[in-house]
């Protein structure tokens, strides 16, 4: 027995205006204040329905026989433990206490009228495309975009590089991937042909393709549809933002935060799965 691909959206954006700080205000933002800017709770939330989703589609993978009640009981468990979100902060700003002049300049962008809406217009999309019909009507909408050779399209491309969110969202889920066939083995779930660490790697590494075509094949779609509400100068404000050596930090500590988070959870649903399938033949 093998288990599917997991698709996770490690998608971290981040963009930073460079402003003068005052002294008192550098030592009295932090990483909590960054988090809250960011509507973190808001997206906690929209990642536990993505893995409800998830759950579903490995359900119907690994044990498609199994009542899938229990099954989903512990996918929604996992995803909504309140360790998530602890794990979440402590990454979060251990990597913000690291360059503390940054944190000040991040809350100004995040906190300007621009910042939030674009980080509503983040939450607001991913949140639609949690519905089948609307992510294909986004994809849709991308290939438009492309056939009418528009420069929104080079933007887009743009922002994804400068915010390196193909790779990053590539190594965020082969390191989820690895995290969930542990959780199977520590579990049991191929009991006399238990994987070794070398199988394992080979088995994720050969799933990078497939795990690139997703997420290129996801993503795009989803920044043409969270930014479509900007104008061309403020998506180039973003972009100009992200490039800041500001912008480049906050990008790396949500990915550092979001990888460690989605690494915790899919080991447990490698063990959760591993409980399941217990009971059957494998």
């Amino acid at each position: 027995m093998r288990s599917p691909v997991l698709l996770m959206r490690f998608i971290a954006l981040s963009a930073l205006l460079f402003l003068a700080v005052p002294a008192a205000e550098a030592q009295t933002a932090t990483a909590q204040d960054v988090a809250a800017a960011l509507r973190v709770p808001e997206l906690m939330e929209v990642m536990r329905d993505e893995g409800v989703d998830y759950g579903e589609d490995l359900a119907g993978e690994l044990f498609p026989d199994e009542d899938s009640g229990r099954w989903q009981g512990m996918v929604a468990a996992i995803y909504g433990a309140p360790a998530v979100r602890s794990q979440f902060d402590d990454v979060f700003a251990e990597h913000l206490a690291a360059v503390p002049q940054d944190v000040p300049v991040i809350l100004d962008f995040f906190t300007s009228e621009l910042g939030k809406r674009i980080v509503g217009l983040e939450i607001d999309a991913r949140r639609t495309m949690l519905d089948p019909a609307a992510e294909e009507a986004a994809r849709l909408s991308w290939s438009a975009l492309q056939e009418e050779d528009s420069g929104r399209v080079g933007d887009l491309r743009r922002f994804a590089e400068v915010n390196n969110l193909i790779e990053e969202n590539v190594a965020g889920t082969m390191n989820a991937n690895l995290a969930f066939y542990h959780g199977l083995n520590d579990g049991g779930a191929f009991a006399g042909d238990r994987m070794d660490d070398d199988e394992i790697v080979a088995e994720v590494r050969a799933q990078e393709p497939q795990v690139r075509r997703e997420t290129e094949d996801w993503l795009m779609p989803y920044l043409a549809l969270a930014y479509h509400p900007l104008s061309d100068a403020e998506l180039a404000k973003y972009i100009s933002f992200s490039e800041t050596q500001a912008g480049q930090t906050l990008n790396a500590a949500l990915f550092a935060a979001y990888g460690a988070v989605y690494a915790e959870i899919s080991n447990e649903l490698g063990r959760a799965a591993a409980q399941v399938l217990a009971g059957q033949d494998i």
